[in-house]
């Protein structure tokens, strides 16, 4: 994976989430949920890391906007 990027938390409320998983499905599972309460930026894919077992994906949250709240 590349690395963190100071963009990517460069305020409060911004975090980058790695998921690890056994497979593409719980991977994307975890991903929907946090999807599901925060503005997301998604992964489209999940990667495979030689040597290392199971899917990896990286998705970035901006707590501060909480779907379904009002302004």
């Amino acid at each position: 994976m590349k690395p963190i990027s100071e963009a990517h938390v460069a305020q409060p409320g911004l975090a980058v989430v790695d998921v690890a998983a056994c497979d593409d499905q719980t991977a994307f599972a975890v991903q929907a949920l946090l999807a599901g309460r925060w503005a997301t930026a998604s992964a489209d894919s999940a990667i495979r890391v030689p040597g290392e077992p199971g899917v990896r994906l990286r998705c970035y949250l901006d707590v501060r906007q909480e779907l379904g709240s009002q302004p």
